[in-house]
Parts: C-alpha cells; sequence; structure tokens
C-alpha cells in the first residue's frame, strides 16, 4: 500500500492515531511534502471514514481532530527558492569531492581525461559547486 493512494495515507491516519502521535516532521522534496499537505487536506476526512468503518472511536477521532506538521526542505539537489542550502546538499557536495579527488589521481597517473556526472535533476547547483 502506497502513501501516494488514499489507502495508504488512511492506513498512516490509523497508524498515527493508534500510536497517539499528533505532529510530524517531513524532510523531503516535492513528493514528500505535496504528499504531507495532501494528508493534512484530508486528515478530517480520513478520520470521519476510520470512525464510519469501525476503526477509531469517536473519541479518538475527537481528540485527534488536528494534525500539526512540520516540513523541511530536503533535496541534494538544491533546488528550492528560498533557501540558501538545502538539507543533503552540503553531504552530496562532500561525497562528490570525495569522489573527483579519488578520480583525479588515477586519471593523473594513467595520463587519462574523464569525464563525471553527478546529479542535479534541472538545477546545476551541485555540479557547479563541486568543480
Amino acid at each position: 500500500m502506497d502513501f501516494k493512494e488514499r489507502a495508504g495515507r488512511l492506513k498512516a491516519a490509523k497508524n498515527l492515531i493508534g500510536r497517539g502521535i499528533t505532529n510530524l516532521v517531513v524532510i523531503g522534496g516535492d513528493g514528500s511534502l505535496t504528499g504531507a499537505n495532501l494528508f493534512r487536506q484530508e486528515w478530517k476526512s480520513l478520520l470521519e471514514e476510520l470512525v464510519n468503518t469501525s476503526e477509531i472511536t469517536p473519541e479518538q477521532s475527537q481528540k485527534y481532530n488536528h494534525l500539526h506538521i512540520a516540513g523541511l526542505v530536503g533535496s541534494i539537489d538544491n533546488d528550492f527558492c528560498g533557501t540558501d542550502m538545502t538539507i543533503g546538499t552540503d553531504s552530496a557536495l562532500h561525497r562528490i569531492i570525495e569522489a573527483i579527488d579519488a578520480i583525479v589521481s588515477t586519471a593523473y597517473s594513467h595520463q587519462r581525461t574523464f569525464i563525471m556526472e553527478v546529479m542535479g535533476r534541472h538545477c546545476g547547483y551541485v555540479s557547479f559547486k563541486a568543480t
């Protein structure tokens, strides 16, 4: 069952209520933050459905009628407007630089040219900063 489907979000809501969780911190990119927002928007209807199917009690629905979500941008691409550096970018840069350092000595000793490709989807920040 996938969180992208309503059935997955319904299961997640039931699990959160069963564990008494009312606060979520979501770290991710477009998909995670969009999913968290959809989950927040559907929260009341998910609770209604759980009550109607007797998976939770009306009292539980009342007690957990609001879900607090904090979204933190996490993307190695560093492609979110309004952020200096997203969570994950610095780690990705360090790993890329380590890999480049390791390959440079091999390329030099063998008198070869190496071409490296790094992630970045539609944003060249990581490849630009790694050079």
